[in-house]
Formats: C-alpha cells, structure tokens, sequence
C-alpha cells in the first residue's frame, strides 16, 4: 500500500573535496625536474530536481540522509583528482525547500527546476599549483574541503486544479472517487481521509487534477484539526469547490453556516509563500458549490432551499448525487471550463531560472574578537583565514609557514596586535587554536630549507630529512657511525 508523504525532514552532506598532490618530477639525468603535483578534485554537490514522475516525497521518508561522491586526491605528473558525482534527487513538482529556521530557500514549480541544496567542497591545490619565486618546489599541498552539510525540511505542496474543501464527511472523497479513477478510502466517520487524494478528471479535451483536502473544521488556520497539516495544498489549486453535506444530522450545522466557517479560515490562512510562488490568498481564487447527497430527500429539499442563497454570492452551483451520480456531468463541465479559463490566462510554467545568492568566496574583510572562554584570548574570524586554517596540513612545517605569510599578508597579524594581544596568546581560526608568537617573521623573504620544513619554525622533535638518511645508512650497515 502506497503512502503519500508530504513533509520530511532530510539530511544532505555534499563531497569533500580531493587533496591536492606534492610531488616532484624525476626521470633519469634529471632527479629534481620541478614540483609536478596535480590538484585534489571537486567534491559532489546535492542537487534537487524536479521529476513529474514522482509524486511523493516517500523515498526521503524511508532514506532520510543524502551524501554525495568525494573528490579524489590529485596524482603527481601534473593529473588532477576526479570530481566527485553530483547526487541528483528527484522531486515532485510544488516542492518547497526549507532550512531549519522555517525560511524558505526554494519553491520548486515546473518540470527541470533545479536547486542546489549543499555545493561540494574545494579540491586542494597541488603543489605545482603552488609553487612561486619564493617557493619553487614547495614540499607541501594544500587540503580539501569538507563539502556543506544541512539539515532542510521538504514540503509537498500538491499542484491540483480543483482542491475541494468541505467539513468531516460531507463527501469529498466520494466525489473524487466518482469524478475519477481514484480508490481513497471512504466511510460513515469523520477524518476518514487522513492524506489528500488526487485524481485525474477528463472532460471533452480538457483534463484536470482534483485535490481532496481533508480535516478542514473552525480553527484549522490555527492548527484545530489537520486544517494546519494540509490547507497548504489548498495554495496552488486554480478552484475551490466548497462540497456540501445537505443530509446532515447535526443540528447544529447547515450548508450556509457550513461555508462560512469554511470561508473564514480560508480567510485566515496565509500562505508561506507569495507572488508567483502561489496564487494569491485564498480568499480570491474563484469558487464553486457542490450540495451533495441530494439522493436523500431531505437532502434534496434543503439543497433547494440554500441555492439562491449561494447564487447571490456569485458562485456556481451544483446539486449532485455521489452515490447515484446524479448531476455530475454538468459539474464536470462547468470545473473544466474554470480551469480551462484559468490555463489560458495563466500559462504553464517554465522550469525557473536558479537565482544564486552566494557569500564571496574571495572575501577578504576578517575581524579579531576577544575570546570568551579564555582569557587574553582571540578569536579571528572570517570566509578566507577560516578557510585557509582548513586547508592546511599541521604536520608540514613548509604548510604552516605558507599559512603564516598569507595570514600576515591579509592583516591578521597586525589586526592582532591592535587588538592588544602579547606573545603566548591562545589565537583561534576556525576549529584551530594556537599560541601566538609574533617574533617569527611571517611574510619575509624565505630562507631556502629542506622540502616540509621552514627555518622559523623550531621544531625540533621532528627529525629531519639527513637526520632520516643517516638513519637509514646505519640501519643498512653503511654507516657504521653511532650518534
């Protein structure tokens, strides 16, 4: 038995991005020809699609989490890693897009429309890529970046013709069942249907989608009910068809009182969405009135008795059978020359244009913050000293000290000192935090060391390049001078 989701809450992490390669060119006669690193490749981004043939958002019910392909590391010889593969998931049309916060990111009307839910992150720079007339064979690569990961909710806003609305077993299902070839699950007690069902109506050449809206009483713009859960499906219907119960057995109801409850939570509901997101409030979309059950002869006396009563409003009406199917021709009729109307004034939709809003990648504007944790503390923060902390492998002295001369280079270190901070200050960039030590002279000419390691930087548990050589000679009996 099929399920219609209509709202989920989905976790999507795009790719990290490859690592960029250090490697040097060697071939025979030629043993240091030059840093020939590639770069790491991208990451793979979400991508949400919009797909006529899905209909449901049950898939994303079930498979709630969403990660895309990684970049792969770059390779020596110049070759870059491989991008990570996009994941491309399909959508039902009226899907809307949501952050955590509630505020929408996209509304996804039209076959195609695409929306980038999480880019992929960055794949490192190789050091080839790096290299400079300071640092011809840099012994170092940078990282790659982590992809974007987001926690957004998905929204079905149903994309019928008609919707029809009405209280508790007042027929709705019914009608569709008869109008269609739809099966929903019909009995004798309220909230009977507890998801809107859709069907297919066909009449002359016209062919139309009918919605049935359940659970809609006074107070459900409120929440009452499941009004709240499902008027939302109500916002792209082009009609609305108030379906009227005329053989009720509440004496407290009747079919005018029955449409003006109705009509004022309509009223009352906003939408969460405006312009051509939607088609305005509910309160303007044209209006038809079904008085059901008139195959009940109180039914149909009463029927009778309320018509003029919804003509002087202006509204179509129409006295009808579900059960005998009496008077459902002229309904189907007069349902398709609205939405027949409807579709020659408003023509279908395009898939949309994406509208990008990013943050500047290149931003080179940072502050530094004292650091509430910790006393005498900073915190730097900003898009180009965070992202650069990221990149950085910790391990390679060379790596550090790159990062040191553009932190200098951007201000940071001067920044610092405005700020008040002293040699031995705890200095946080990112998830990174370190002791500030001004007196090592970032952003100087470099002095030519060993590949992985800068000359200021005194690291001295690290054993060297000649330390290692010599290691290895004595271990092979070639040198047989202890230190």
């Amino acid at each position: 038995m099929s399920r219609f989701i209509d709202r989920v809450v989905l976790h999507v992490s795009a790719g990290k991005g490859g690592n960029g390669c250090s490697s040097v060119h060697r071939e025979k006669f030629k043993p240091l020809g030059g840093p020939d690193g590639g770069n790491g490749g991208q990451g793979g981004g979400v991508i949400f699609v919009v797909d006529s043939n899905v209909h449901t958002l049950l898939d994303f019910h079930f498979s709630s989490h969403a990660k895309a392909g990684n970049g792969t590391q770059g390779m020596g010889g110049n070759r870059e890693g491989a991008n990570g593969e996009d994941l491309i998931l399909k959508v039902p049309d009226g899907t809307v897009v949501l952050d955590k916060k509630g505020d929408v990111l996209a509304d996804m009307i039209g076959e195609g429309t695409r929306f980038d839910a999480a880019p992929g992150g960055r794949g490192g720079l190789g050091n080839a890529a790096l290299a400079s007339k300071a640092r011809r064979a840099p012994g170092f690569a940078l990282l790659g970046e982590e992809g974007i990961e987001r926690e957004l909710v998905l929204e079905l806003k149903s994309v019928a013709d008609v919707g029809l609305v009405g209280f508790p077993s007042a027929g709705k299902s019914s009608l569709v069942s008869v109008l269609s070839a739809a099966k929903p699950k019909i009995a004798d007690y309220p909230f009977t249907t507890l998801v809107p069902n859709l069907g297919v109506v066909s009449s002359g050449d016209t062919t139309f989608t009918v919605a049935d809206v359940p659970g809609l009483i006074p107070g459900a713009s409120q929440g009452r009910g499941l009004g709240l859960d499902f008027l939302r499906h109500l916002e792209r219907c082009a009609v609305l068809a108030h379906v009227v119960d005329c053989a009720t057995l509440d004496p407290g109801r009747d079919p005018i009182s029955d449409v003006d409850a109705l009509e004022a939570e309509l009223a009352a509901y906003k939408p969460a969405l405006s312009g051509d997101a939607s088609l305005g409030d509910l309160a303007d979309r044209p209006r038809i009135v079904v008085l059901n059950k008139a195959d009940i002869p109180e039914g149909a006396e009463l029927a009778e008795m309320v018509t003029a009563e919804f003509e002087s409003r202006g509204w179509p009406v129409f006295t009808i059978s579900a059960v005998t199917r009496a008077g459902l021709k002229p309904l189907t009729f007069a349902l398709a020359k609205l939405v027949e109307d409807y579709r020659t004034a408003h023509p279908a939709p395009e898939p949309r244009r994406q509208v990008l809003r990013p943050v500047a990648r290149n931003d080179d504007s940072f502050k530094v913050v004292k650091d509430p944790d910790i006393p005498d503390g900073f915190i730097v923060r900003g898009t180009r000293p965070e992202r650069w902390v990221r990149q950085t492998q910790f391990t390679n002295d060379e790596a550090v000290g790159y990062l040191a001369d553009r932190l200098a280079r951007l201000g940071v270190e001067d920044a610092l000192i405005k700020a008040g901070a002293q040699p031995g200050a705890s200095v946080t960039i990112g998830e990174v935090s370190f002791d500030w030590e001004p007196q090592t002279p970032a952003g100087v000419e470099i002095t030519m060391t060993g590949r992985g390691t800068d000359a200021r930087l005194d690291q001295v548990e690290r054993i060297g390049a000649s330390e290692r050589k010599h290691a290895r000679q004595v271990r092979r009996g070639l040198d047989t001078e202890q230190e």
